[in-house]
């Protein structure tokens, strides 16, 4: 067995041993709920449907506050039409 396997399986054996408790994820990004979607769909799921590009006109200050709170600012505007439509639809 070659210098290279003999490694490998040890620091196998060595990861198989450790307990969860001293496992460090302080390295690991956080997952979105957006990235578990596309994770799932790319997993064979139905994929949700397409998403319509327009134009849309919004205040420059309410506009600068989402792109303040970082990377998916649309999709987070996106969520809130979404839970309004949701809110007021007719039952």
């Amino acid at each position: 067995m070659s210098a290279n396997k003999k490694s490998t399986k040890s620091t196998l054996k060595r990861l198989d041993a450790m307990k969860d408790e001293a496992i460090d994820y302080s390295d690991i990004p956080p997952l979105s709920p957006e990235m578990f979607a596309q994770a799932l769909v790319q997993k064979g799921l139905k994929p949700a449907p397409g998403k319509a590009q327009i134009t849309l006109r919004l205040d420059e200050d309410v506009l600068e506050w989402f792109r303040n709170q970082g990377e998916g600012y649309q999709t987070r505007i996106n969520a809130i039409l979404k839970a309004y439509k949701k809110a007021h639809e007719q039952v």
